[in-house]
């Protein structure tokens, strides 16, 4: 890992270990952590990480913010970092100053679709959209008849209604008829639907793997202090097959998030290799996110299911992790796509290729 590299996940890391340890937070039984949290996370400008230095970011690299948000999974961070960061990312990618404050993205969905009228207002509805007491703007990616263009809106001026998902984080469905955007701005080549939610599906992938990364430890630090019969639980033998089984769902998945981000920093969005490598990414990492959950919480046993045992805090964030930006079918599907049209002889080539 580069110097720069070591010294900006580092400094995540504090930030998440000093503020937002999920051990902590459960201590708490209160949201009081939540705003010295997020004033610290804005204060280093990680909610704007991939936003150029000429528009008020840091402009840290691609990888880099792919490893923060890996990072952030690893403390289960109930904070909305990747949706600041996606907004923020989308937002630059127009030239659209970020706004200082948090601005989660549009479409998080499949079929979400919004549209603009000629008295310039926006029309149309997304689904499952993330957002948190921070989020105060919307990062709207629009379609017009002359092509995609991104938006920023307040979320006030939008109609709102929310449920909270597995994790009890909030999910909404976001009314934008009749709004009229903070800035408008045309959208580059390449940044249109299927871009957003490509990206979108690589960051819950990072998000996913690093969630398996922590359960894979606490079961096993678990396993080792649990006695039953005399001896830890982690010498049976059917417990060794499960922190096993888990380990190599845990490589799996950091391998396959690994891989999207590299084809994403070299390939850029749209190119097949980039197809591959997200969806599987995406498939893999939510198949991951079943199993682990589940073998994780076996070898806990009814412990890991109560309020205030922490890997609770971890597995249901992975799972809630796996319907955001497209869940496995989505994936199946566009991956399957992708293989009819380049055909037998595209396929080996690029499958030799990664």
């Amino acid at each position: 890992m580069p110097e720069q590299e070591s010294y900006v996940v580092a400094t995540a890391e504090r930030v998440f270990a000093d503020l937002a340890d999920p051990q902590s937070v459960i201590q708490l039984r209160n949201d009081s952590w939540r705003a010295p949290a997020w004033a610290a996370l804005l204060e280093t400008g990680l909610p704007l990480a991939w936003v150029p230095e000429v528009l008020g970011g840091p402009d840290v690299p691609l990888d880099e913010g792919f490893a923060i948000l890996r990072a952030s999974g690893r403390v289960a961070l109930a904070l909305p970092l990747a949706e600041a960061m996606l907004g923020a990312w989308m937002l630059a990618q127009a030239g659209i100053t970020p706004p200082p404050e948090a601005a989660s993205i549009v479409p998080s969905g499949p079929h979400d679709q919004i549209l603009v009228g000629r008295d310039g207002r926006l029309a149309g509805k997304a689904t499952c959209v993330a957002i948190a007491t921070e989020i105060e703007r919307l990062a709207v990616l629009v379609a017009s008849n002359e092509g995609p263009h991104v938006a920023l809106v307040r979320t006030t001026d939008c109609r709102i209604n929310g449920r909270p998902n597995l994790a009890g984080e909030l999910r909404a469905s976001i009314d934008f008829d009749g709004v009229f955007p903070l800035a408008y701005a045309k959208a580059p080549a390449g940044l249109n639907h299927a871009a957003v939610l490509r990206m979108g599906a690589a960051v819950r992938a990072q998000q996913i793997a690093g969630a398996l990364e922590r359960m894979l430890e606490i079961s096993v630090r678990y396993a080792t202090e649990r006695i039953a019969f005399g001896k830890p639980i982690g010498q049976f033998q059917a417990v060794q097959h499960n922190l096993a089984k888990l380990g190599g769902e845990v490589a799996a998945s950091v391998a396959a998030a690994v891989s999207a981000a590299d084809a994403i920093l070299h390939e850029g969005l749209a190119s097949d290799a980039s197809i591959l490598e997200i969806s599987a990414a995406k498939i893999r990492c939510g198949q991951a996110a079943e199993v682990g959950a589940a073998i994780a919480h076996q070898v806990h046993g009814a412990i890991g299911f109560t309020d205030e045992h922490v890997l609770h805090r971890f597995s249901l964030r992975a799972l809630s992790w796996r319907d955001d930006f497209g869940n496995e079918v989505f994936w199946s599907t566009e991956l399957g796509s992708m293989v009819a049209r380049v055909g037998a002889r595209g396929l080996w080539p690029l499958l030799a290729s990664r």
